[in-house]
């Protein structure tokens, strides 16, 4: 659970990008990946995956602050 003030780590797309290329062409496992890029927890490299696997290299964009609503003028 996240504290009051604790900043998180922002991963870079080309990271996300490379971890999952190395998932998916070299077989590497999860823990192989985030102790490689020293990522907390195997539960966000599985994320990424499972992100891509859905929506592809959009999937991976940092979309916070991103509104879903459609705003019109008028």
């Amino acid at each position: 659970m996240a504290i009051k003030g604790q900043k998180f780590k922002i991963y870079s797309n080309e990271i996300k990008i490379e971890a999952i290329c190395l998932h998916v062409e070299e077989r590497w496992t999860y823990l192989r990946i985030t102790e490689h890029f020293k990522i907390q927890d195997q539960s966000r490299v599985k994320k990424w995956m499972k992100r891509y696997r859905e929506l592809g290299e959009f999937g991976l964009l940092d979309q916070r602050g991103v509104s879903s609503r459609i705003y019109r003028s008028g």
